[in-house]
């Protein structure tokens, strides 16, 4: 993955069971399977619900995002094959019933859900899947460029940027069945399908609206009709405005395929100071709101309102660049590991809910190793590493951000102190740098003009190459190495055919990573949601596939 796609990812806001909000654990766990509804049985209950979005959304059609409002929206709008199963990050079968793949893991074969209609009417079928797929395939210009189609190129690359794409073809085989040919196998696959980017959208109102007819630049891109007015997909809810800056609005869909639930129309407000969200929730003018600040929590349930957590699916890290030559020595980087107490970072800056780490993903991911090499904190051995090494005065630049506020990184100021403050005690001198957040990212993966750093990710979905393979599955600037073994390791491992076949392997690269030491995961924080009292049920989701309809309100 490149610097650009890479940091894209980053900026996405894009992380067991379903989170509820009181005692009631009544959600369904598929979108609904009987039907239509009636908007609640309760008349007196207010069925809009209005949710504080932080940002405008990049566009309305998600497969030219990689941003989380995008997404938030999109999954209200959208549906695609594969979904996940409610609570957790594990794939789930959404509008594809079922399917197939062969042995070699480069042909799956998908039996659709039947009576599904997209937004405007057009009938979903084996033909609609092939359309979208073929769509994605066929891109040029400024909409196969990895900023604008971010997921797609980074996963299957696109002809337009990659002399060697995974797509090969789609086929209709019946009305109700599609085949989906690869170049070659990709484990990921089927989990990959579940994010927003990959929503089946009607053929005909991307025809209609000129959904690929994307202008201007890759950094200053000009979307098309279909992004900017007229997304439709089958989801349960459909698009009514978007007001830039504002808000965007959607109401329910009446001829959706399963539960239509309580929420009859959906506000996203734009409001973009975490303080101002935290304000707006208190006087009553919004619902809910997501990444709640760490120090806010307490206040607001003092006051009656509902934080609830998701699961934790992402990592926190500590990376060395190791273009710095005191940080090629393992020696350093042992010392490093040793020095730093993750159990009192985890307790005095991170939210409640936050998880120690022990390797690069989260233990949910397949391919966790619960046996890799850990190093538990002993200053003394520290000590001893580094004057071992001959760097018993070792100064090291600290990079982080400043003014931003992550899933992974709640308050980044509060954890680099924590962390310097340990550091420290074994003899280290830190120089800290600090960045707004652009700027940070542009620095940390754009030049090796850095030194030790704080970031991390959000999981998109349940497969360890979505996180290993995104931080070490090449050379890049952030990290300063050259590892031809890990490298081919993890191309290696995405190639083998079904996850449950590439456990062992990832589990063995997990360790090989652990042994080299990029750097040090330091935790799992767990993103925290607040919402009003009248909120009775929300189906948080780790990897956010939160879908209004199956919010449950009271008076």
């Amino acid at each position: 993955m490149s610097h650009h796609a890479r940091r894209r990812g980053l900026i996405a806001v894009a992380g067991i069971a379903i989170a509820t909000l009181a005692l009631s654990a009544c959600a369904q766990s598929q979108r609904g399977e009987d039907g239509g509804g009636d908007g609640g049985d309760d008349a007196a209950v207010d069925s809009t619900f209005t949710f504080a979005s932080s940002s405008d959304p990049a566009g309305l059609d998600p497969a030219f995002a990689s941003d989380g409002e995008t997404f938030r929206i999109a999954r209200q709008i959208f549906e695609g094959l594969v979904g996940v199963e409610p609570g957790t990050a594990d794939p789930a079968p959404l509008l594809a019933e079922e399917w197939t793949q062969n042995d070699e893991g480069t042909s799956f074969t998908f039996t659709l859900k039947e009576g599904v209609k997209f937004h405007d009417g057009t009938d979903f079928n084996a033909e609609a899947v092939c359309a979208n797929f073929d769509r994605w395939y066929n891109w040029t210009g400024v909409a196969a460029t990895e900023s604008l189609s971010y997921y797609y190129n980074s996963l299957f690359g696109s002809p337009d940027s990659s002399d060697n794409p995974l797509y090969e073809s789609c086929s209709a085989d019946d009305e109700l069945s599609a085949t989906v040919n690869l170049t070659r196998p990709w484990s990921g696959f089927i989990a990959a399908l579940s994010l927003p980017a990959f929503s089946m959208q009607s053929p005909t109102a991307l025809e209609e609206f000129g959904a690929d007819e994307v202008g201007g630049t890759e950094d200053a891109p000009v979307y098309s009709e279909y992004a900017e007015g007229h997304p439709v997909g089958t989801g349960p809810f459909t698009f009514d405005s978007w007001s830039p800056g504002d808000q965007v609005v959607l109401t329910a869909n009446e001829d959706y395929w399963g539960e239509q639930g309580q929420v009859q129309e959906v506000v996203f407000r734009v409001i973009d100071d975490p303080t101002a969200r935290r304000q707006a929730l208190e006087s009553g003018s919004i619902d809910g709101y997501d990444l709640v600040a760490p120090a806010d929590t307490a206040a607001l349930e003092g006051k009656g309102f509902t934080i609830t957590q998701r699961d934790p699916f992402t990592i926190l890290y500590l990376g060395f660049n190791h273009a710095t030559p005191e940080l090629q020595d393992p020696l350093v980087r042992q010392a490093l590991s040793y020095a730093i107490d993750k159990d009192a970072l985890v307790q005095q800056v991170l939210p409640e809910g936050t998880e120690v780490a022990t390797q690069f993903i989260p233990p949910v991911v397949n391919g966790w190793n619960d046996s890799v090499t850990t190093y538990e904190y002993d200053p003394e051995k520290a000590k001893q590493l580094l004057a071992e090494a001959g760097h018993e005065d070792l100064t090291l630049t600290f990079n982080y951000p400043v003014n931003v506020s992550r899933p992974y990184m709640p308050n980044p100021d509060q954890i680099f102190a924590a962390l310097a403050a340990q550091l420290e005690e074994v003899g280290i001198t830190v120089e800290p740098v600090e960045n707004e957040w652009v700027d940070y990212l542009d620095l940390i993966q754009g030049s090796e003009n850095h030194g030790i750093h704080l970031l991390g990710w959000t999981g998109d979905y349940n497969d360890t190459d979505n996180f290993l393979g995104v931080f070490f599955g090449r050379q890049s600037m952030e990290w300063g190495f050259d590892n031809p073994e890990l490298f081919t390791a993890l191309e290696e491992a995405r190639q083998i055919p079904s996850p449950e076949e590439a456990t062992a392997t990832y589990q063995e690269i997990n360790e090989m990573v652990a042994e080299f030491i990029p750097g040090i995961p330091l935790a799992h924080p767990a993103p925290s949601l607040a919402f009003a009292p009248r909120v009775t049920s929300y189906p948080a989701s780790p990897v956010n596939d939160e879908v209004f309809n199956m919010i449950e309100l009271s008076e």
